[in-house]
């Protein structure tokens, strides 16, 4: 009982505050600084993206609807023509990770499909027009020598790869955040740099999610996104920001 008179009290406190109650939650907004800003992608790989990836059949439609592909590479786009460093976060399986002991849903579905599977760790063998490989027309960023391809992450989060390292490495504290999917990889990345110290803008259109029985993940995402980023932005909203 105290503990539900508790909640409401500060409930009361909270929709008290301006620009809070009736607007909404504030927008803090994020200021792009040259050389402090970086474009990061999660996932811009053929089972995502491509009609013929494995998850095509539940995440298509979110794709489509968004105009997900074409949006991510106007945001490569810009990114190269403005001189902003990109950073690319990666999902792969090596054979050794089928032998985990433990997975969770999604995990276990990935497994079981043979999502971002690659024949081994220190070879490309079978790599390029597979699931895991990058979705062809975003090569020639991705491939041009200055992109940084990071180590792959295992789960969703930065916290199993080089990441956060890579950024800080080169002074950046600033990311306008886009990729797949949106309720799990590129979520777990905002909330890890969130928590890492890093400003984050998420492009809401240049990322997408499943929907299935369950329910939508990109209507789950955009809900976080909103309470938790520092700014959310349409891919229009942040060409703007980055070529000023």
């Amino acid at each position: 009982m105290k503990y539900t008179i508790l909640s409401a009290s500060l409930l009361t406190i909270a929709l008290a505050i301006p620009g809070i109650s009736g607007a909404g939650l504030p927008d803090p907004g994020m200021e792009i600084a040259k050389g402090r800003t970086a474009l990061v992608v999660t996932d811009p790989q053929n089972d995502f993206l491509s009609p013929d990836g494995v998850t095509w059949g539940v995440v298509g439609k979110s794709v489509t609807e968004n105009n997900t592909v074409a949006n991510i590479d106007s945001l490569f786009k810009n990114a190269k023509a403005n001189d902003m460093p990109v950073f690319v976060s990666p999902h792969y399986y090596f054979p050794h990770d089928k032998s985990w002991k433990f997975e969770g849903a999604l995990e276990k579905l990935m497994h079981t499909i043979g999502m971002f599977d690659r024949k081994d760790a220190l070879s490309v063998e079978g790599f390029e027009g597979s699931g895991a490989d990058w979705l062809k027309q975003y090569k020639p960023y991705i491939q041009d020598g200055k992109t940084v391809v990071t180590s792959p992450h295992k789960v969703y989060g930065p916290e199993t790869n080089d990441l956060v390292l890579q950024l800080r490495k080169q002074g950046i504290d600033k990311v306008i955040l886009a990729g797949m999917s949106a309720n799990l990889c590129t979520e777990s990345h905002m909330r890890e740099l969130m928590e890492q110290g890093f400003e984050v803008a998420v492009v809401s259109d240049a990322t997408a999610a499943a929907q299935v029985a369950e329910g939508d993940g990109y209507e789950a995402a955009l809900v976080n996104f909103r309470f938790i980023a520092n700014t959310v932005w349409t891919t229009d909203e942040a060409l703007k920001e980055m070529a000023k």
